[in-house]
């Protein structure tokens, strides 16, 4: 069956289709698609992964035509307070 393994960064996006065996999981599939390799920074202990932006566990068996995404994690730098307008 065929299956897609997606990933993004800011400055890049790969979409990467994959033949799978019938009850293949979301683990089999990213191995399958090398995205490992080429994204070695990516931590699926530590990322979470998704089918059709439902988060799911990596033993998730997939259906044809899924597409498998594996998030990056959230970074958010909180404003500086120090505001220096303010004259008190």
């Amino acid at each position: 069956m065929k299956v897609s393994v997606v990933f993004a960064k800011p400055e890049e996006q790969v979409w990467i289709p994959v033949n799978v065996d019938e009850h293949a999981t979301l683990m089999s599939a990213i191995e399958a698609s090398g995205i490992l390799n080429m994204f070695p920074a990516i931590r699926l202990d530590q990322q979470k992964v998704g089918v059709f932006g439902k988060l799911c566990a990596l033993d998730t068996e997939l259906q044809d035509g899924d597409r498998v995404e594996i998030y990056r994690p959230i970074t958010w730098v909180a404003p500086d307070e120090d505001d220096d307008d303010d004259d008190d």
